[in-house]
C-alpha cells in the first residue's frame, strides 16, 4: 500500500487550485476544450486521442505527479501540442480523473442493474474495475473516505452506512483546507460513493459481506489490486490473484 499512498500524495501536489485559481482553471478548460464551434481536424482529433491515451498510461504507471513531458513522449507529440489541447497540467489531470471516476460509476451501476444476487453484484463490480486498471487512476478525493468519530462534526458526504456498534459513521473525511483542490468535482465523487454504497449495503444486508466492511474498504481493494507491472500478462495474473484473496477477506463467514 505504500506505493499507492505515494501516488495519492503526489496527485495532491498537482491537482488544480481551489477558489479563484480553480475558477481560472475551469475557464482555461473551457477555452481549451469546450468553446469550439467546429469539429476538430482529423489530425487534431487523432493527436487528442493519442494524448489522452498516453496520459492514462503515464499517470497509471507513475501517478498524477508525472510531468507533461512524459505524456508528450508517450503520445509521440511535442509538449506544445499537449498544452494546446490542455492549457495546464491541472486541466489534463482533471480530465483523466473525471473520466475514470465516471467509468467506475457506470461499472457499479451496471453491476447493480444486471446482478440480482448482492454478492455477485459487488464481486462483479470489483472484478470489472480491477481488470480495467481503474485503481491506478482513482483520484485522491474518492479515496479520502474514513470512519469518523461519533462526536465528529464533519458533514456526511455519502449515505450513512450501517456499521457495528461503536464504529461510528462512514463519512468523507474533512481535512484542513489544502493548497490545491482535488482533481475531480464533488458531484462525480459523490455519485461514485453513492452507487458503491448501495452495492455495499445490499451485500451487507444479505449477510454476505463482513459487517465492518465500508465503502472505503471496497475502493481500497480496487486500488490495491491494480499493481503496475512491466509485463501485461503478469500484471493481469497478479491482479486476478490478489483480487481473489481480497474478495475472500471481504466475505462474511458463518459464526461457529
Amino acid at each position: 500500500m505504500h506505493v499507492q499512498d505515494s501516488r495519492w500524495a503526489s496527485a495532491s501536489a498537482v491537482a488544480p487550485a481551489g477558489g479563484a485559481m480553480g475558477s481560472a482553471m475551469s475557464a482555461g478548460a473551457g477555452r481549451g476544450e469546450s468553446s469550439r464551434t467546429t469539429p476538430l481536424r482529423v489530425d487534431a482529433q487523432r493527436n487528442l486521442e493519442h494524448v489522452l491515451r498516453a496520459a492514462r498510461e503515464v499517470f497509471g504507471e507513475l501517478g498524477y505527479g508525472a510531468p507533461m513531458e512524459d505524456v508528450a513522449r508517450r503520445a509521440r507529440v511535442g509538449v506544445g501540442t499537449v498544452y494546446r489541447r490542455f492549457p495546464s497540467k491541472d486541466v489534463l489531470v482533471r480530465r483523466i480523473a473525471e473520466e475514470e471516476t465516471s467509468r467506475l460509476t457506470d461499472q457499479a451501476r451496471a453491476a447493480l442493474g444486471q446482478e440480482d444476487e448482492p454478492w455477485s453484484a459487488l464481486s462483479r463490480f470489483l472484478r470489472t474495475s480491477v481488470a480495467s486498471g481503474a485503481g491506478r487512476l482513482l483520484p485522491p478525493q474518492v479515496l479520502r473516505v474514513g470512519v469518523a468519530d461519533e462526536a465528529g462534526t464533519d458533514e456526511a458526504r455519502v449515505p450513512q452506512q450501517r456499521v457495528q456498534p461503536g464504529a461510528g459513521e462512514l463519512r468523507l473525511v474533512s481535512e484542513p483546507a489544502p493548497a490545491v483542490a482535488d482533481p475531480v468535482d464533488d458531484a462525480g465523487a459523490a455519485a461514485l460513493l453513492d452507487v458503491v454504497g448501495r452495492l455495499v449495503e445490499r451485500a451487507r444486508a444479505a449477510g454476505q459481506l463482513r459487517p465492518d466492511v465500508s465503502v472505503s474498504d471496497v475502493l481500497l481493494v480496487i486500488a490495491t489490486a491494480a499493481p503496475s507491472l512491466p509485463d501485461a500478462a503478469q500484471q493481469a495474473a497478479a491482479s486476478a490473484r490478489l483480487l481473489d484473496i481480497l474478495l475472500e477477506g471481504l466475505r462474511s463467514r458463518p459464526q461457529t
